[in-house]
């Protein structure tokens, strides 16, 4: 099921999986079928509004609704949370003190500096009005994603957060979401999913007012949809398949290694990546059998042996060098470390969404409960990207005051700069000014 293969920075050959794996990032686009078919929904959504969405709901969730009545009632939110096993409302209730906890740290304030001679030069820190969140709901209810996007959203103090979902078969998403959003204090929430949601997100529609910005992962559809329509609004990233790399040397459990490999590849799309990078032939060699013995137990085994055949690898490398410089090639989502030493590890990896130190911190410990987003650059990102935060949910603006003697004594520079790039009407806003104010010169 899992290939060992060998790797060695200084060869110029890469083996043929390590190649699969690294050519993701270039892989992993929805292809031209995928890109028309989402350009014609966001057409008619654009274009026909609420009857497109009933339209496209009817044909891909199978759910017949009437337009404009895509919007979850109050009651079913409150009913849902008044139902909900206690056990795990409790789990989510703390988890979700976690995250804000985290995110509260990402607070920047406004700021201005004054040079004492009149000018004043600052940045406005101010939380964006309206912010769409997308919370998948067909393979299962994402609970965390909600938390993971809504509370921060909340933390930098957006005013609207509506959150789209699909519908199940009663034409309600899952009960789990829909009390969760009640818990969150979520009143706006619509049982639409896919591109067509993305659509009426960023375009509005007679019912679904637009927004500022789509947060949130999806489908193939979902995240084609989201690439289509940035411009028209902010997304944070492009998501994609999850990805895992384990980093061991001789000290490493095989059977937590696989464990966690196991625990990324069973997402579902068949696209996923895990891969074990390993100092030792042998923990190499009982990766693959635990994995081997624990995939048959699982539910979703079916998809995870389709993710581990096409991404999956255990890669023997010489030494922790050599196994952190393709980390950081790859650049992947999850990183963990399972060395004798990893906080002597930790900050040469460079390239990751998330780095978990040691045995004991598996990826589903920052998945769901640690306050750390699971909102990660995948397929290389995480090379120029970082995960979801406070900042995607502000902006700022710039703030210059300059007096009538400090544009005197720098005008001609201005201007100059301005003529040098043949912006002539720039220089001349200046000389205006300068010929009122009386310059320097």
């Amino acid at each position: 099921m899992l290939e060992i293969v060998t790797y060695s920075s200084d060869s110029a050959a890469i083996p043929e999986r390590l190649q699969a794996i690294l050519g993701r990032r270039t892989s992993m686009a929805g292809g031209s079928e995928v890109e028309s078919a989402v350009r014609e929904i966001l057409t008619q959504v654009r274009n026909r509004g609420d009857e497109a969405v009933a339209e496209f709901t009817a044909r891909f969730d199978h759910v017949n609704v009437t337009p404009g009545r895509f919007r979850v009632p109050q009651k079913a939110l409150e009913d849902a949370l008044k139902a909900m096993d206690a056990e795990l409302e409790e789990a989510l209730r703390e988890a979700a003190t976690n995250i804000e906890r985290f995110h509260e740290r990402q607070r920047t304030e406004s700021w201005t500096i004054d040079d004492a001679d009149g000018v004043v030069l600052g940045k406005r820190v101010l939380p964006l009005n309206r912010v769409g969140v997308c919370v998948p709901g067909g393979e299962a209810p994402l609970l965390s994603t909600l938390l993971m996007t809504v509370v921060p959203a909340k933390v930098a103090g957006v005013a609207q957060i509506c959150v789209v979902t699909p519908p199940q078969k009663n034409g309600l998403p899952h009960p789990d979401l829909l009390a969760t959003a009640a818990m969150l204090g979520i009143d706006e929430l619509y049982a639409i999913g896919g591109a067509q949601a993305v659509g009426a997100l960023a375009y509005g529609t007679q019912t679904i007012p637009a927004v500022d910005k789509i947060v949130g992962p999806g489908g193939a559809y979902t995240v084609e949809a989201k690439r289509q329509v940035f411009g028209v609004v902010g997304i944070e990233m492009i998501p994609g398949p999850s990805e895992i790399v384990v980093l061991a040397d001789e000290s490493a459990n095989p059977d937590f290694i696989a464990a966690d490999l196991l625990s990324q590849a069973e997402h579902g799309s068949g696209l996923e990546a895990a891969v074990c990078i390993t100092t030792s032939p042998e923990i190499a060699q009982q990766v693959v059998e635990a994995v081997a013995a624990q995939t048959p137990g699982l539910p979703r085994a079916e998809a995870i042996e389709r993710a581990l055949a096409a991404f999956g690898a255990v890669v023997v490398v010489a030494d922790l060098v050599a196994g952190v410089e393709l980390v950081n090639r790859i650049a992947p989502e999850h990183v963990e470390l399972h060395v004798s030493d990893p906080w002597a590890v930790h900050d040469k990896v460079l390239n990751a969404g998330a780095v978990f130190i040691g045995e004991a911190s598996t990826e589903p410990v920052g998945d769901y409960f640690a306050g750390t987003n699971h909102v990660l650059p995948t397929n290389g990102a995480a090379r120029y990207a970082s995960s979801l935060g406070l900042s995607d949910f502000v902006k700022t603006i710039s703030v210059i005051h300059y007096t009538p003697s400090k544009l005197r004594q720098t005008g001609p520079k201005i201007m100059r700069l301005a003529r040098a790039e043949d912006l002539e009407a720039h220089a001349r806003a200046v000389q205006i000014r300068l010929d009122q104010y009386g310059s320097d010169r």
